[in-house]
């Protein structure tokens, strides 16, 4: 139904995202297809490759590109959201272990990444923390319930211990930096939770839009 401006009342259900194997380089020879578990949601205009697993109603919002076509694998845990313009990307043989399993990017339960963040493997961010809007992760490990706020990097090895707070703008890329990073405040731990929780609402109700039934590869049908 047309209005009479011309436009179609109601969502258009335009997919136009892409999800399927990595191609075969020198660097990673074996095609992999995604996991995405029927419950996630992945927007229009989605990109993901490779080996990557995406765990019950995580939210991948629009412009999203998750590339495992060198490092790999990346794994993105449970009630997790990737908003608008998120870039994940790993290095060709680099890992962190978790649970005696390495992988280039591993992202737990309940985790945020604002608009724009680049979390670039080698890297493992634990449960419950929050990303900044273009914040940079790369090459480190985030220590449960951490907040990286806007416009910071943390990055050349570093470990941030749990419930560290990353301050705007901040260049966390020595251990001793790290080591002194103060706790997350309770008006952004507020903020972060609160992000979390309205993110988690998106998948069941954009599903609304797009179709309830998915295959194992995230497209509804």
């Amino acid at each position: 139904m047309w209005n009479n401006q011309g436009f179609q009342n109601g969502p258009l259900n335009l997919y136009s995202y892409y999800v399927g194997y990595n191609p075969p380089t020198s660097v990673n020879p074996y095609p992999k297809f995604p996991n995405i578990h029927s419950q996630a949601f992945l927007s229009p205009f989605t990109f993901v490759v490779g080996d990557v697993t995406i765990q019950k109603n995580t939210y991948v919002g629009p412009f999203v590109s998750i590339r495992a076509d060198e490092g790999t694998p990346f794994y993105i845990g449970s009630h997790s959201n990737l908003q608008d313009g998120v870039i994940l990307h790993g290095i060709k043989n680099k890992y962190f272990e978790k649970d005696n399993k390495k992988y280039s990017i591993y992202i737990g339960n309940r985790v945020s990444c604002a608009h724009g963040a680049l979390v670039h493997g080698p890297c493992l961010v634990d449960d419950d923390v929050f990303i900044g809007f273009k914040a940079i992760v790369y090459n480190a490990v985030i220590g449960e319930g951490s907040f990286i706020s806007s416009g910071a990097v943390v990055t050349n090895g570093v470990e941030l211990k749990p419930n560290s707070f990353v301050p705007p703008g901040a260049n966390v890329d020595t251990q001793e930096k790290a080591n002194v990073l103060a706790t997350v405040p309770g008006t952004e731990e507020e903020f972060a939770k609160e992000v979390q929780r309205v993110n988690s609402e998106f998948p069941a109700a954009y599903s609304l839009y797009f179709g309830k039934n998915k295959c194992s590869c995230g497209l509804a049908c």
